[in-house]
């Protein structure tokens, strides 16, 4: 498999690691439409966070293109653009679609496409080979084949890397499974695991993350029904887990693409095909909701400590991506939290050094430190940076702290559900 060379198309948080992972072993093009992305990465520069430059500086096996030209002679063709949602939360598939249409254009005799970008069961067969087939001409598993290998990607984290967690892979025959498992071998050292067909692949992936939803969304519940007897959430969840076959799920604000946005491609073909789920429908109602209920129940608590009055409070929100230690935004809940306090007339500023204040216009971000001393703070991400801030010295000076990541000493959290 040594003399394959790969086209990566889409160069995110999924493509660019697994386009260096890649370029150990193969000759590897990385594609990507943006042109400013392109020539970031040409200069060594992910503005993702998630790369090093030493390890994107274009060499002999790893170049960065975003010319048709560049990929047409690969014979390898691994796509890992986005999958984000309508405002109707049904699937986008138009990045999808196009970069199908693409591949179509210069698919040849013998070549592999594979797709680990997040689909519902059937999608790849029913929408993404129909499109090959008609842009290229070419016979589906004579003269082209197709494999499906969901990606695992966690942005931020930096202990299990692709080649730490184990690959799941498929193929649209037994030739073509071989080929892909063939393909990843040398670069996945935690394992191969064959699925026996590319509906199951993608099924797999598509209830990995349903299932954490639907854990999380419970946790949720709990906080929401809890907060009606006026009990704690992390007291009632501290008992449990003495008992040993506790699952140790937590509360909390639930964005990112995997459980915010999968969940309801699962939902999308269940209906099609006239199932409707519903307990999944529930876990993404509850924790969609979770945003508002953070806000409202801080607003309570400052209407009650300020008598009412907390128009141009200065409300500070530490954390703003949808994860710790990485700079991922999408589909953050810190956004909703956010227009929900602006909402209510405090004055709110977001600090987090990770995100570039550029790529949200709506949202007031404030330079590093504390330039005014706020009224309040809200630890909504748990970056390693806010572990690092004098808590207890700003309780001090009367600012009222809300920990939602549970990271404050607790004599000082105004509310460790909140």
């Amino acid at each position: 498999m040594q003399n394959k060379k790969i086209a990566i198309i889409g160069l995110g948080y999924v493509g660019l690691p697994l386009g260096v992972a890649f370029a150990e072993f193969y000759e590897v093009v990385g594609f990507d439409i943006d042109r400013q992305r392109i020539a970031e990465l040409q200069k060594g520069i992910d503005s993702t966070g998630e790369i090093k430059a030493h390890e994107i500086t274009p060499n002999s096996s790893l170049v960065f293109s975003d010319a048709v030209d560049a990929i047409k002679d690969c014979n390898v063709y691994i796509v890992t653009v986005p999958t984000p949602l309508y405002p109707d939360n049904t699937p986008d598939l138009h990045f999808l679609e196009e970069a199908s249409i693409m591949i179509g254009t210069i698919l040849k005799k013998g070549d592999l496409v594979l797709y680990e970008s997040t689909v519902y069961p059937g999608c790849t067969e029913e929408i993404c080979v129909p499109v090959l087939v008609k842009e290229s001409g070419l016979q589906y598993n004579r003269d082209f084949f197709v494999g499906y290998s969901p990606e695992r990607i966690n942005p931020g984290d930096r202990k299990r890397t692709i080649s730490d967690i184990v690959k799941v892979v498929s193929g649209s025959n037994q030739d073509a499974t071989e080929q892909v498992k063939a393909l990843y071998a040398p670069v996945i050292k935690a394992g191969i695991h064959v699925a026996p067909s590319i509906k199951v692949a993608e099924a797999a992936k598509a209830i990995e993350n349903a299932q954490r939803d639907v854990n999380i969304s419970f946790m949720n519940e709990l906080v929401l029904m809890f907060d009606k007897m006026g009990i704690d959430t992390q007291d009632v969840l501290d008992a449990a887990a003495t008992k040993w076959n506790f699952l140790p799920f937590h509360p909390g604000l639930v964005g990112g693409h995997c459980i915010g946005v999968d969940p309801h491609y699962l939902l999308h073909k269940a209906r099609a095909v006239g199932y409707e789920p519903k307990l999944i429908a529930a876990g993404r109602a509850i924790n969609d909701q979770m945003g508002q209920f953070v806000a409202d129940k801080m607003i309570r608590a400052l209407v009650k400590l300020h008598r009412g009055n907390i128009r141009g409070l200065r409300v500070l929100i530490l954390g703003f991506t949808f994860k710790e230690n990485c700079s991922d935004t999408r589909n953050t809940k810190v956004a909703d939290l956010y227009h929900a306090l602006c909402e209510a007339g405090l004055e709110v500023f977001v600090q987090d050094r990770r995100v570039s204040p550029e790529k949200h216009p709506d949202i007031r971000f404030e330079e590093e430190g504390l330039l005014l001393l706020p009224h309040a703070v809200i630890v909504a991400v748990k970056h390693d940076e806010f572990r690092e801030i004098d808590y207890v010295s700003l309780d001090e000076n009367g600012v009222t702290i809300f920990d939602i990541q549970g990271i404050v000493p607790e004599e000082v959290a105004a509310d460790r559900d909140d």
